[in-house]
């Protein structure tokens, strides 16, 4: 399965705790279903004494996120959109908003 949401994408969450944020995914796992997004989704992470963290530390990081509860942005207009695929003049694939058949490029 394809998924349609790409590396550098800005998204919108449609569910769950951060719904209405958007952020920039940073990195897509296509077997997982699920991807990475800027800001999105932060749990706490202890971290273990080290050099770094003499005393340890309690980190903030970005949590994995199910691509279904994403919504990709539509560059015109702003709000979340789904994607049809078209093929231009060349052969090549490209991305198309289903609202305004506005390109949407990575």
């Amino acid at each position: 399965m394809s998924l349609r949401v790409r590396k550098g994408d800005k998204v919108v969450i449609l569910a769950g705790k951060d719904k209405g944020k958007s952020g920039k995914v940073l990195h897509v796992f296509p077997r997982k279903n699920r991807a990475l997004v800027q800001g999105i989704n932060m749990v706490k992470k202890h971290a273990r004494k080290s050099q770094q963290n003499p005393q340890g530390a309690i980190l903030s990081q970005e949590a994995l996120i199910h691509v279904s509860n994403l919504g990709l942005v539509c560059p015109v207009s702003g709000k979340p959109t789904r994607i049809k695929t078209a093929v231009a003049g060349d052969g090549s694939k490209e991305r198309l908003s289903s609202k305004n058949k506005a390109l949407i490029t990575a």
